[in-house]
């Protein structure tokens, strides 16, 4: 048998006892939506700030988007076009004739009306090592005319003396021949200073298209 004691002891301390465990469930109840909270902001944190740290290195070393300050490429491509470059193509391959390259601005070209133009982006008419000149309107390179699908019909390339174009370089003209600022006046440009190829222009959406 148990005296009234341990029935007391029983009845009356096993509740209280059971009345600390409800309030320390409750307290843990409480504070596990706050720590899942916590762990969802760090995961979408650390989500973020990845996808911040790529497009940093893509931009930096793979591709980047540039916008057309000028109508210089022409009906190709308009004043505020976006086009994306491929900062790699020119590890991997030589500079071709025909690639739409974005330069670092040559000293002597202008700058924009605001200063704010630091670089280029023009069409590649001849490389290292090519003659250019134009006769009566049209281009010719090595001796040859180039066909120039890319202008407008009718299109005059004036200016253009018989060049020779240094090893390393290469010569750039704008599709808008007749309103370019190009290697006409700055001359050939090194092809250290090319950023990249222009390949495709994505803005205005409706437009969006290879080069």
């Amino acid at each position: 048998m148990r005296s009234n004691g341990d029935r007391g002891s029983n009845g009356q301390g096993d509740p209280d006892d059971d009345g600390d465990d409800r309030d320390g469930d409750a307290e843990d109840t409480d504070a596990k939506p706050r720590r899942r909270w916590r762990r969802t902001a760090l995961e979408w944190l650390g989500v973020i700030g990845g996808g911040i740290a790529i497009a940093l290195l893509v931009e930096a070393f793979l591709i980047q988007a540039f916008w057309i300050p000028s109508p210089s490429m022409e009906p190709t491509l308009d004043v505020g076009d976006r086009v994306l470059v491929n900062k790699l193509s020119y590890k991997f391959h030589d500079v071709n004739h025909g690639d739409v390259v974005v330069f670092e601005r040559p000293p002597g070209a202008s700058t924009g009306q605001n200063g704010e133009i630091k670089d280029l982006i023009k069409r590649v008419i001849a490389v290292g090592g090519d003659t250019i000149e134009a006769k009566e309107g049209n281009v010719y390179v090595n001796g040859e005319q180039i066909d120039e699908d890319y202008l407008e019909p009718g299109t005059p390339t004036d200016n253009l003396p018989l060049t020779t174009i240094p090893e390393g370089q290469v010569f750039v003209m704008g599709d808008n021949r007749t309103n370019s600022e190009d290697s006409r006046i700055f001359g050939p440009i090194d092809e250290d200073a090319i950023v990249g190829r222009a390949f495709i222009r994505v803005l205005p959406i409706t437009d969006i298209g290879w080069l």
